[in-house]
């Protein structure tokens, strides 16, 4: 058997971290390693007891989630820790920013069970986290916020193809629904997602709907 997913439960509301970590603990492949409350207590434990996957609050006392996944996974860190956001949407106004932060995936907090778990597994895979009905939501909220960016990675490298497909990705379409846009396999369209995050040097899809997002390929 393979050793449980590590994780640390990090949410300012005890009843939330309790039942989190109450959810998660009842896993077989699972186990919780650790609990805090605020985001700098976050950012040391996870640092000392190297979790598979960090649950993040995004509004939490001392240290916010954003910034305290940007210091645990954003660019430029050297041993990045996965993590997971876990918001409220009509409350947070920063989830967008938690995602270039170099959060791995969010999911609300109004989710079932089997939603966070399911995130969880997914994210400690190495896999990014997009549920397609939120992403169009969330990144459609701030499309007129974001500027395109100059600089970084050249999206000329890309075909024609792998740009629709790059397109769609940041209109939050999972493979299945590239595939039936495309009139292409769920395989190629795999391919083809490999083949972007690769060119661009990006870790995964969450990142790549970011980069379409500030490079103006999506408006």
């Amino acid at each position: 058997m393979s050793a449980p997913i590590r994780v640390l439960v990090c949410d300012d509301q005890a009843l939330i971290r309790t039942g989190f970590a109450t959810i998660i603990g009842a896993q077989p492949d699972m186990e919780v390693v650790g609990e805090c409350g605020d985001g700098r207590v976050a950012v040391d434990l996870a640092r000392r007891l190297s979790p598979g996957v960090v649950v993040m609050d995004v509004r939490m006392p001392v240290l916010d989630g954003i910034e305290a996944t940007r210091l645990l996974a954003g660019a430029g860190v050297a041993d990045p820790i996965k993590v997971l956001v876990v918001t409220t949407f009509n409350l947070d106004e920063y989830v967008y920013e938690a995602l270039r932060a170099g959060a791995s995936g969010f999911l609300l907090k109004d989710a079932p069970p089997a939603q966070l778990l399911h995130g969880i597994r997914t994210v400690a895979s190495g896999a990014a986290l997009l549920a397609p009905e939120v992403t169009r939501r969330l990144v459609g909220r701030y499309a007129s916020r974001i500027r395109p960016a100059e600089g970084g990675p050249d999206d000329s490298a890309l075909t024609p193809r792998e740009l629709e497909v790059l397109r769609l990705i940041a209109d939050g379409r999972s493979n299945s629904e590239i595939a039936a846009t495309l009139v292409i396999s769920q395989e190629t369209v795999k391919t083809y997602v490999s083949r972007i995050l690769t060119k661009l040097g990006l870790r995964d899809r969450v990142q790549a709907v970011v980069y379409a997002y500030r490079r103006g390929l999506v408006t």
